[in-house]
């Protein structure tokens, strides 16, 4: 006769055994769904495709018809009202199936599928952007201050350094993901970070010398300037956007950016004296180089290599600001006019 203990591990082996019995079905409808899910995904992306590809050519030929009489002048507008909305509602579709990664991320990640399927998933993957951008905005301030004030040294300043070129090269792979994913942030505030992070690998190559103590002050002060306003541009922005998604006013998957944006019209005065501040310091960076590039002292590459970032910096950052705020006001008038 078997003891209980053995008896209890049989039975216990009994229940697993019927438990892993549950687990092989669960597993052969999941690979099943799965299956089926994908198939469903790319019958989607196909008949969205045809659909946009037939959309266009429609647009195109209405553009050439001329319309006669008023009711078909009044079809036609109608139409293209539709075609404006139905792109919309692809956009939103398609943030939600599997595309072919952009140039930037075939070349980085290959052709990993970087889609993700929920909101919820995409929801979190742009919460932990934000976050991640705001503790490493704290953590660039905190260092270029050391470096800045405490630790006059070349090893020091290389990891400040580092860490930007990490961070920015970090920040245009997430933020390629969460284009990917429905989030509409485009134009300069994406060059903005592969310039960022070109800018920042040229200044961890410049050796220790003259021309790099000439610069090095005034650059670590610039860094934790940038820092600092980054910093309260995240609280301003996130505070506006959340207020703005409350109201349905903002999509879902809209992220804060490092400069000024339509929607963040409240609280105008406060933000922009700080953004116009830290732009002309981008253009008098420029300025101070190329004057230090026609030192005869002057030797290193990276002094004449730096100058153009900067510039570019400046220019961008500077007429896009102002385009805003310019198209901003020109929204303002007409809507004064039509009261």
């Amino acid at each position: 006769m078997s003891s209980p203990a053995l008896r209890e591990c049989l039975r216990e082996w009994d229940d697993l055994q019927e438990h892993y019995q549950e687990i092989q079905e669960s597993h052969r409808l999941y690979k099943q769904k799965l299956e089926e899910l994908t198939k469903l995904q790319s019958r989607c992306s196909n008949s969205i495709s045809r659909q946009k590809k037939k959309l266009k050519e429609l647009s195109t030929e209405l553009k050439k018809c001329k319309a006669t009489e008023e009711k078909d002048d009044y079809q036609v507008k109608e139409i293209f009202d539709h075609m404006k909305s139905r792109e919309k509602t692809f956009f939103e579709m398609e943030s939600f199936l599997p595309k072919k990664n952009g140039l930037y991320l075939s070349l980085v990640l290959g052709n990993v599928n970087v889609t993700l399927l929920s909101k919820q998933a995409k929801f979190a993957y742009k919460d932990e952007y934000e976050k991640f951008k705001l503790y490493l905005t704290m953590i660039l301030m905190v260092l270029s201050f050391i470096c800045r004030f405490i630790l006059n040294s070349r090893v020091t300043d290389a990891v400040f350094n580092f860490l930007l070129v990490w961070y920015y090269c970090t920040l245009t792979i997430r933020e390629s993901i969460l284009i990917n994913n429905g989030s509409r942030i485009k134009g300069w505030w994406v060059l903005n970070h592969y310039i960022s992070t070109f800018l920042s690998g040229v200044m961890l190559t410049w050796p220790d010398g003259l021309m790099y103590q000439m610069f090095r002050n005034q650059y670590l002060s610039f860094s934790m300037y940038q820092s600092f306003v980054q910093f309260l541009q995240y609280y301003y922005q996130s505070g506006c956007l959340y207020r703005l998604r409350a109201l349905g006013e903002r999509h879902n998957m809209d992220l804060t950016v490092e400069g000024f944006q339509s929607w963040m019209w409240r609280g105008l005065t406060f933000l922009l004296p700080f953004l116009f501040f830290g732009q002309f310091w981008q253009l008098y960076n420029a300025i101070t180089l190329f004057q230090l590039a026609r030192l005869p002292e002057c030797k290193e590459w990276q002094v004449a290599m730096c100058i153009l970032p900067f510039l570019i910096h400046f220019l961008g950052n500077f007429f896009t600001t102002l385009r805003v705020v310019h198209q901003k006001f020109q929204k303002q008038n007409e809507g004064q006019k039509e009261k």
